[in-house]
């Protein structure tokens, strides 16, 4: 099967994918393109994942950059291949042309960035922890030091859990309108004291006001389409042991 990858009008000009779980060499609860390392996936299935991807990428395998994500505001710079343990950080930024900076969901946001004429892009993952800490303006404030402007900058989110299917408690509501009541147009209700959480519309609030250039949805819901996404939600739902990532990935 080949790969299936997203890709955005607004990032034209510069190659990037928000890649599928489709074509890939996993199995079972993994099946198609996991490349979660961090899953219990078997190491030459995750190793021959990823090669797929960095070729579809046209990088080395080791020129297909990740780092180990824990859901905070911190960015790398990245200025080639990294060798040794991977760097905790959820944004990337580099100016060197063929490495391709790639991040890891299965619900969280991807969100990949591009000042083409500048020559700087940006890669975040971006749960709701990591959007409420600022780790879309982190990644922006690094671009603006390699030389990038925040209005020439474009970003795009990648696929995400939708708001239908992102179902919080009132322990989440109030960490949000404790940060800002106005966050409250982000939650609709539920049943009981259950409600919604809209995590892309989040994302591309505060990525508008940064002052980006143009920001959007791919508006794939992560959740609601098995055979195309994985979702560590809905695998919580199934009762399923496990889980895969997704890979979205930008390079100059």
């Amino acid at each position: 099967m080949t790969l299936d990858i997203i890709t955005s009008p607004a990032l034209k000009g510069v190659t990037h994918g928000f890649f599928s779980r489709q074509g890939g060499a996993s199995s079972g609860v993994y099946a198609g393109l996991n490349c979660g390392g961090g899953s219990d996936d078997q190491s030459d299935a995750l190793a021959l994942n990823r090669a797929r991807v960095a070729q579809a990428m046209d990088v080395a395998p080791e020129a297909l950059v990740t780092v180990h994500q824990v859901h905070s505001a911190d960015v790398a710079r990245v200025d080639g291949p990294l060798t040794g343990d991977q760097p905790k950080a959820d944004g990337m930024v580099t100016t060197t042309p063929g490495v391709a900076l790639a991040v890891l969901t299965a619900d969280c946001e991807p969100v990949l960035f591009a000042d083409r004429d500048a020559g700087v892009i940006g890669a975040a993952h971006a749960g709701w922890k990591g959007a409420i800490d600022g780790v879309l303006e982190a990644t922006l404030d690094q671009m603006e030091a390699l030389g990038a402007k925040r209005e020439n900058t474009s970003a795009v989110i990648g696929p995400t859990i939708s708001q239908r299917a992102y179902e919080v408690g009132p322990e989440f509501f109030e960490r949000f309108m404790d940060e800002d009541p106005e966050y409250g147009r982000f939650f609709a209700g539920g049943e009981g004291d259950r409600m919604h959480f809209d995590l892309p519309a989040f994302g591309l609030y505060r990525l508008r006001n940064a002052g980006v250039g143009e920001a959007e949805w791919t508006r794939h819901c992560t959740y609601s389409d098995p055979e195309r996404f994985y979702s560590y939600r809905r695998s919580v739902h199934r009762k399923e042991a496990d889980y895969g990532r997704l890979i979205s990935a930008i390079r100059l």
